[in-house]
């Protein structure tokens, strides 16, 4: 799974061609506030080569998007269609995949990066908030009355983002801290039940958050998933049934697809690099150099250290 910039969302989403992306090139980033614009959907379906497809990457940025239309959206072991107005909300930690199913499509989308909402200017953590919790159901449907409603927020950002006004980007934090109260007392869309394709998903996108975090680089470069735990939250799914899952379809238990693609990275490490046992066992995510040695002997009948050694020739 690749890792998609704000940058790359224009190119991807949007197309080459679209005017939009030279307005982000030039107007829209601001390196000290953050990143924040917004898109009228029918305008880009009718200026823009729109992709009916947004596959599942990883995100480095939150969206917004007010959609009316009809449209599936695939996430972990859940199937949500949307067949008339919606709200979505999209954080980097909730990987999906979004299809148009047909081309009347309306409404309005928001995008911005975490430092253009920083606890220092709202009083509150972005990935604490409900509507982008990994646990979350991130869909809501609405009334036409609520997209009224909503799309009125969507306009005021539309004009703001346009002005020139000297205080424009804090009455933008607040049109858009708007719209996420608005969504937390919403109802989620129910997901549809399908449980071999569901089952499918799941192993796939874990696979993809597994494979996302190598191959590692440097030193600095530290795993952020790394127990069943983790991956289970991050997919919004139980840890038992994540479990029973990759077990029905792979044959082996989420630890054991963790630790052997953690012990294959070791050698590559041992291998490939001069960093000493210390570093190699820290950016692997253990906390004792006895840890790491206990679990390379686990696979390999030698320490990372004898192991090293016979590897040279």
């Amino acid at each position: 799974m690749s890792s998609i910039t704000i940058k790359e969302f224009y190119e991807n989403i949007l197309g080459d061609s679209c005017p939009d992306i030279d307005l982000f090139l030039t107007e829209n980033l601001h390196k000290d506030v953050g990143h924040v614009n917004v898109f009228d959907i029918s305008e880009i379906h009718s200026s823009c080569k729109y992709k009916t497809e947004m596959p599942y990457d990883r995100r480095t940025y939150y969206k917004i998007s007010l959609i009316k239309g009809n449209n599936k959206v695939e996430y972990a072991d859940k199937t949500i269609m949307i067949e008339d107005a919606a709200i979505l909300f999209a954080s980097p930690k909730i990987p999906y995949n979004y299809t148009n199913l047909d081309r009347d499509q309306s409404g309005h989308f928001c995008v911005f990066t975490k430092d253009f909402l920083p606890v220092s200017k709202t009083g509150l953590e972005l990935d604490f908030l409900p509507v982008f919790s990994p646990k979350s159901d991130f869909i809501y449907k609405i009334s036409q009355d609520q997209f009224t409603e909503l799309e009125a927020i969507f306009k005021r950002i539309h004009v703001e983002i346009k002005s020139d006004y000297q205080y424009k980007y804090d009455l933008l934090r607040n049109y858009i801290m708007e719209l996420i109260h608005f969504g937390q007392k919403l109802q989620p869309i129910l997901p549809q039940d399908n449980n071999k394709t569901a089952s499918s998903r799941t192993t796939t996108l874990f696979i993809e958050l597994l494979e996302r975090q190598f191959p590692i680089e440097n030193i600095d470069q530290l795993l952020q998933l790394k127990t069943p735990a983790d991956y289970a939250e991050t997919l919004g799914v139980h840890v038992n049934h994540l479990n029973k899952v990759l077990k029905e379809i792979t044959g082996r238990t989420t630890g054991e697809i963790i630790g052997n693609r953690i012990y294959q990275e070791a050698k590559i490490l041992l291998d490939q690099t001069k960093w000493n046992i210390s570093e190699i066992a820290f950016s692997l995510g253990f906390e004792e150099v006895s840890h790491f040695s206990n679990f390379f002997k686990k696979y390999n009948s030698q320490s990372p250290l004898h192991y090293r050694e016979s590897q040279i020739v």
